[in-house]
């Protein structure tokens, strides 16, 4: 800039020099007007370029830039290299911008910009969905205004993020958001969100495990101390003492069945290989289930055995599929009163399916139970199931079987009549 005041001086004192020594070649009122001529000229000189300048700028275009003589082709072409550099920091910017959005898109968790007041800069989709934001429209509010929870406006006042914080019952979502908030910039922050409410759910379902199966080992081990401590301590005679000893040891058989249960279960949820697809007869393998319910029953119900005729094989894992067949006619036998009835049937379905059903005459179960049959541990009547010695864990393992086969459970009930539970099988693993 200084060099271009200095051209300008000069040239202004050449103009001046020149007019001077116009005068005092010509003489008279002649030299003084050249030197006036020579003067308006560079004026128009001058005006033309600025014109020029003001033009370009007005419609500015790179590819447009105006040519200029002298002072002003440097001052055009200054500009010109300017503009360049703040077209390409412009470009990076929004490559930077893009990538940017990019990356918070992809990201699991959400992403909210905040400035220094709070106030929202960019909210990724997922965050929009996690805090309920409306896109553009929030832009500019406070992020306390639009994520109303108590908890949360604490949190961002104690200016301590170190840890995230979980919020529960999220009005915008009714579900459990976590939300941290991360530092950066001078003053900027960017708030970070994420729906643990399945993660929640699972560590829920984990303490419930837990507590569970504490509970049904508890009962068990006070029976077998308390007998324990009653032939250590009491003199019985031979009856007394073939009864405790009965007593423990049919404690001991419990739990051992829901050792074995919670193993099969444990194996079955992490075993992620591909069922076997080999074929095989599946008649032995309802003969054994059918003669193993009249074993359980020992002959208190009336157990029959329906077989529509056709072919006879499936596929998948037989000991799994045997689990299955095993805990469905176990369950009938243990909650169908004596002297009921329990039929064990296969059928031929619609679309080349078939079903390997049983059908009880229990006290059936109420509509509101049927979607939770399947959880472990859940138990309609817990008292009876204790009774009869059932772990909790058996529809939750054929739930598992079925899963890995792709066979539908199917269960239908009604109180006071029965219940029917059924494994369909789809048509690629019969035949």
């Amino acid at each position: 800039m200084t060099g271009f005041w200095i051209r300008i001086g000069l040239t202004l004192l050449g103009v001046t020099l020149f007019s001077l020594l116009m005068q005092a070649a010509i003489g008279g009122p002649s030299g003084l007007i050249t030197g006036l001529i020579c003067m308006s000229t560079w004026v128009v000189f001058q005006v033309w370029h600025l014109q020029k300048m003001a033009l370009w700028l007005q419609d500015f275009r790179l590819n447009k830039t105006p040519s200029g003589l002298g002072t002003w082709d440097i001052l055009f072409s200054a500009i010109y290299r300017l503009a360049r550099s703040y077209e390409r920091q412009q470009y990076q910017l929004r490559e930077l911008l893009t990538s940017f959005r990019g990356a918070t898109e992809a990201m699991p968790d959400g992403v909210v910009s905040l400035d220094t007041h709070n106030q929202i800069t960019y909210a990724s989709q997922k965050a929009q969905q996690h805090i309920g934001l409306k896109g553009e429209i929030d832009l500019g509010r406070s992020i306390v205004n639009l994520l109303r929870h108590p908890q949360f406006a604490r949190y961002l006042e104690k200016e301590d993020w170190s840890e995230p914080l979980v919020l529960h019952d999220v009005p915008q979502i009714g579900q459990i958001l976590q939300v941290q908030i991360v530092p950066y910039g001078q003053s900027e922050r960017l708030l970070l969100s994420r729906d643990v409410t399945q993660i929640q759910k699972l560590e829920t379902t984990r303490r419930d495990f837990v507590a569970n199966v504490s509970h049904e080992l508890k009962t068990p081990l006070t029976v077998l101390s308390g007998f324990i401590e009653t032939l250590r301590d009491l003199p019985l005679n031979d009856t007394q003492r073939s009864s405790a000893l009965s007593t423990m040891g049919g404690q001991a058989e419990r739990m051992q069945r829901l050792i074995d249960d919670l193993l099969a279960l444990a194996r079955l949820e992490s075993d992620h290989k591909p069922v076997s697809s080999r074929f095989f007869h599946a008649l032995p393998l309802i003969e054994r289930t059918l003669g193993d319910a009249r074993q359980l029953s020992r002959d208190q119900h009336r157990i029959v055995y329906q077989q529509q005729p056709g072919p006879l094989e499936i596929s998948g894992d037989e000991q799994e599929l045997a689990s299955a067949f095993g805990n469905l006619v176990s369950n009938a036998v243990r909650y169908t009163p004596e002297n009921g009835s329990i039929t064990i049937g296969w059928q031929w379905i619609d679309n080349g399916r078939a079903a390997f059903w049983v059908r009880d005459t229990g006290p059936g179960i109420a509509p509101e139970h049927l979607s939770r049959l399947t959880e472990r541990f859940y138990r309609v009547d817990k008292g009876r199931s204790r009774v009869s010695g059932g772990t909790g864990l058996g529809l939750a393992i054929v739930k598992h079987i079925a899963s890995r086969h792709q066979l539908e459970l199917s269960i239908q009930s009604r109180l006071g009549e029965g219940s029917q539970f059924s494994l369909i099988f789809p048509g690629s693993r019969i035949r």
